[in-house]
């Protein structure tokens, strides 16, 4: 083939390549468009299905690249916050107080005497009844007070009057004008709670500062006993029963109220162990012995415990030597109370028991210990009743019956 044909057919094979990139570019851009234009058909559909996510009215975009960045604009948000627990406190916050103690101080350099704040703690009004209202509270919130004020959730302040109280129990309930109360607690049922169950503490930790604050737990158990020895001897007077709870009680919230969901007073905070590494351990006498134990207040200003006329002691503080040397226990009793002493013409004393004889039950209910001997005598028992004492003497079981009477300033 010549030169001209070789460069005809070279020119032809060129156009023909050039007419096939433009039909491609054509091509290529002709099928941009129709696909963008069908996105954007199908762009509403798509954001309904939750693929992605629409761009909503009050909102701007940020183009980088070929996407599209929504930024939110900042809008006020009403919550609805009436929950069981909202509802519970408003229930009954109103009815906690603030409890002053007021005593009688003597400086040591002018000799003078002063009234003088030495303590604060929580109340709970849970009446109001010919225009006073009373408020139920810890023994040792008011122990040793000259005085005793108490702040109303109005901020009024009132003086209040002792109307009884008890240091084994530790507690007291106080009188005060009922005129400017506005809230009355209902007392629930302790026997009903479950462990697990939401509890709410209010009170005046650390005093009026931070009066009817609220925390928030759960009933840990309900079926803890405190030793109570008042006279620090080592041997307990009392056992106090108490509900377990989490929720935060701290000095000051004494006194105030365990709450249920339903706005009920289920316990009187009383107490928490306070050490290092421990958290979360509060206590609260439940609200079923608050009752019986303040209408007993109430009426005669004391608890009038039944008498026996014993003094006892716990086998488990006696040495073991002489559980069978001096008491000939068998070896199946490991728990009682030692009877070291019967008082002349007393009631045990009448019933025959004796000296070094071994008290192991009251009626049907076992006893273990001086306090627990007390405590079955004093929430069980009044003064005139009979008790079936099951006693060990000499290795021998017996029973006796002793009518209890009263005895001024015994707790036995």
């Amino acid at each position: 083939m010549g030169y001209y044909d070789d460069m005809y057919e070279k020119t032809e094979r060129r156009k023909r390549r050039d007419l096939g990139v433009g039909k491609m570019v054509m091509t290529s851009v002709t099928s941009a468009v129709i696909g963008g234009m069908v996105v954007l058909l199908m762009l509403p559909a798509i954001s309904k299905s939750g693929y992605i996510p629409a761009i909503q009215s009050g909102t701007s975009a940020l183009a980088m690249g070929n996407s599209i960045m929504p930024t939110a604009v900042s809008q006020p948000i009403s919550v609805n916050v009436d929950t069981a627990t909202v509802r519970a406190v408003e229930k009954v916050e109103n009815a906690v107080v603030g409890i002053v103690n007021i005593q009688k101080q003597t400086d040591m350099w002018s000799n003078q005497s002063s009234s003088v704040e030495t303590g604060e703690g929580s109340g709970v009004i849970f009446e109001v009844k010919n225009g006073k209202a009373h408020i139920i509270t810890n023994n040792h919130v008011i122990s040793g007070a000259e005085k005793v004020e108490v702040y109303l959730a109005s901020g009024d302040k009132v003086d209040a009057k002792i109307l009884g109280a008890d240091p084994l129990s530790d507690l007291a309930v106080l009188e005060v004008d009922g005129s400017k109360v506005t809230s009355v607690a209902e007392l629930g049922d302790s026997s009903s709670l479950k462990v697990g169950e939401p509890a709410i503490a209010i009170g005046n930790p650390l005093g009026m500062k931070f009066s009817r604050t609220v925390t928030q737990g759960i009933v840990s158990s309900l079926n803890r006993s405190m030793p109570v020895d008042l006279d620090g001897d080592g041997q307990p007077e009392w056992e106090l029963d108490v509900l377990q709870t989490d929720a935060a009680i701290n000095p000051g919230n004494s006194g105030g109220a365990l709450v249920n969901m339903y706005g009920q007073v289920i316990g009187i905070n009383t107490m928490k162990i306070s050490k290092e590494g421990v958290e979360g351990l509060g206590f609260a006498i439940p609200i079923n012995d608050v009752k019986k134990i303040s209408a007993q207040l109430m009426k005669d200003g004391k608890l009038v415990r039944a008498y026996i006329g014993i003094t006892p002691r716990d086998l488990t503080n006696i040495p073991r030597y002489h559980w069978t040397q001096t008491l000939h226990l068998p070896d199946n009793v490991n728990s009682g109370v030692v009877i070291m002493n019967t008082e002349q013409f007393s009631p045990a004393a009448k019933a025959g028991l004796k000296e070094y004889d071994v008290v192991t039950k009251l009626d049907d209910t076992d006893i273990t210990s001086s306090a627990q001997l007390r405590k079955y005598l004093t929430l069980n028992k009044k003064p005139g009743d009979d008790v079936v004492v099951t006693y060990y003497r000499d290795g021998f079981k017996k029973t006796a019956t002793v009518k209890l009477s009263q005895q001024q300033g015994s707790n036995n």
